[in-house]
């Protein structure tokens, strides 16, 4: 099986006459909409060019991206990649005087638009005067972008010594799911030596993003640094504290499975080298395997999921494999007609095909988005995972039926420990960024003191379960350095696509209308979107129902244990 994507599809060399053509069909459509926004067009034409942009950027940027992120030493897909951004901010100095342009139309008339409008409309009550709003995009490719741009980078080619063996950073953090706790304990302790020789840049780095956005949100009359991510992600902040209240409440059952976890491998608490580690006796999951696995079982509730799967093998939309020079973790980006790009770094456990089945999830969200206009497909990221946790709760429950009694305990563990990441772990992360916010306001922070925030909020989140802690989680996650509170939303999409699969699993004709959900999902809020499928997001007992499930979870690992 091949492991690497195929990019051809999309052009077949930066030099191509396709992408040549591509890249100056682009620069039109920027221009046309400028002409479009300079006169007093008609709303459907304005609407029409930003489909048609949106059309033409998506391919372009899969295809810089993919080389990039698949080999950051690619100099030429790095220099078209920072090309590609000069040429968008043509399109993001337009943008104050498009929200201004939208912000007067008439959401009634906008038809499926609409909510493209009533954005536009709250947005235009935050927007700088319109030559601080062009210095401010210009200025990002030099500042934030390029922080974020240091920190993948950087972090793609760091490398860590175990056992005299040089390893890159993404292959020392997949020692954590590794059974031998000696070789667990190396690669932390590799880990944290190899983070703290590069702790100067990457603080640097983490100042100014978060420095940039808060100077910007202040600016732009914010009451504080949450409330443009509650807009971004189309959720109140109503709905956000009811989710916080339940994940506080959880936390209890969540040291119960720690500590459950702690006496399994023998110990009184877990080490942080210890989250990872598989319980149970499970088995090597080849790509071959993985591949049939995935694609019989997701249809036994989504045919069309199981043929994106398909497909994604096939032809060869997934790079799958860790090297040196790759950025780590795993994502999928749409590529243009229903079709997407897959990053993975695979090493055989389920826990990849978990992952791989996770990001196949993303997919299918992508070729359900195709029957909508262009310039709908945008999701939030608190609506952009729930495709994902299907699949992903889909696939365990199937192999949890089919596993023996050793390898259904490292299944429904590694359930758990995905879980307990998307739930503890961030909740970690969502207290760090607010305090990081906050003092930055004041001044920049010091590699030693984003330590000291980090630990504490691992404190907060993990308690007495815990008797070590990972001081650089801050210089691991990417999210911090490309978004502001990139957390809250994964725990959201959890809980959320928990509620989905559980009324998918009840209700067969809700099942049909899954992918309508997925497809309306860039449509409206997600308040509206729930309540059109009989779900109440400001209600605390909502997101209780999706911990629900995972209390069983923890029970079920109890009564193995």
């Amino acid at each position: 099986m091949e492991t690497t994507w195929d990019l051809t599809p999309l052009f077949p060399s930066l030099e191509s006459p396709e992408f040549q053509g591509a890249w100056e069909d682009l620069r039109r459509q920027i221009a046309h909409l400028k002409g479009l926004l300079e006169g007093e067009t008609p709303l459907d034409e304005v609407l029409a060019a930003l489909d048609a942009l949106a059309e033409k950027t998506t391919p372009l940027s899969a295809y810089l991206y993919a080389r990039f992120s698949a080999n950051t030493e690619d100099e030429a897909a790095l220099a078209k990649l920072s090309e590609l951004e000069m040429l968008l901010l043509d399109y993001e100095r337009l943008r104050p005087r498009l929200t201004r342009y939208l912000a007067l139309q008439e959401p009634e008339e906008a038809g499926p638009y609409r909510i493209l409008v009533e954005e536009a409309r709250w947005e235009a009550l935050h927007l700088m005067p319109e030559g601080e709003e062009v210095l401010s995009a210009e200025l990002s490719l030099s500042g934030r972008q390029a922080w974020a741009k240091l920190h993948e980078n950087l972090t793609s080619q760091i490398t860590a010594t175990v056992d005299g063996e040089e390893l890159p950073i993404t292959q020392v953090r997949n020692l954590y799911f590794r059974p031998e706790e000696a070789v667990r304990k190396k690669a932390y302790e590799a880990e944290l030596r190899a983070w703290e020789r590069h702790e100067v840049p990457l603080a640097y780095a983490l100042n100014g993003v978060k420095g940039e956005a808060g100077v910007l949100n202040r600016r732009r009359g914010y009451r504080d640094d949450l409330e443009p991510t509650l807009a971004q992600n189309r959720i109140t902040r109503k709905a956000l504290w009811a989710m916080q209240e339940a994940v506080r409440e959880s936390l209890p059952l969540f040291r119960r499975y720690y500590l459950l976890k702690a006496r399994a491998l023998g110990k009184e608490r877990l080490d942080w080298w210890d989250l990872f580690a598989p319980l149970g006796k499970g088995r090597r999951w080849t790509l071959e395997e993985a591949r049939g696995f995935l694609t019989e079982k997701l249809a036994a509730l989504a045919p069309n999921a199981a043929k994106v799967a398909e497909a994604a093998f096939a032809e060869r939309w997934m790079d799958l494999l860790p090297r040196k020079g790759k950025v780590g973790g795993a994502y999928c980006m749409p590529r243009g007609g229903g079709k997407s790009l897959i990053l993975a770094n695979y090493e055989e456990s389920f826990e990849a095909v978990s992952t791989l089945a996770h990001e196949l999830g993303h997919a299918y969200h992508n070729f359900a988005l195709a029957r909508v206009p262009a310039s709908l497909r945008h999701v939030p990221m608190t609506l952009a995972e729930t495709a994902s946790i299907m699949n992903e709760t889909l696939v365990v429950e199937a192999a949890l039926q089919e596993a023996s009694a050793e390898e259904g305990l490292e299944i429904l563990d590694a359930y758990l420990q995905g879980a307990a990441q998307v739930v503890v772990d961030i909740h970690s992360r969502f207290l760090f960024e607010s305090w990081v916010f906050a003092k930055r306001k004041e001044r920049e922070l010091s590699p030693r003191e984003f330590k000291a925030l980090m630990l504490k909020a691992q404190e907060e989140a993990y308690g007495e379960a815990l008797a070590t802690r990972h001081p650089y989680m801050w210089a691991v996650k990417g999210h911090y350095y490309g978004a502001d509170f990139y957390n809250y939303p994964y725990t959201f999409g959890l809980l959320f696509g928990l509620a989905v699969y559980g009324q998918a699993k009840e209700d067969p004709a809700f099942a049909t209308r899954y992918e309508d959900l997925l497809a309306a999902s860039g449509l409206y809020p997600a308040k509206e979107l729930a309540a059109r499928f009989g779900f109440d997001l400001e209600s605390v007992d909502f997101w209780r129902k999706g911990l629900k499930v995972l209390g069983e979870k923890v029970e079920a690992l109890e009564a193995r244990l």
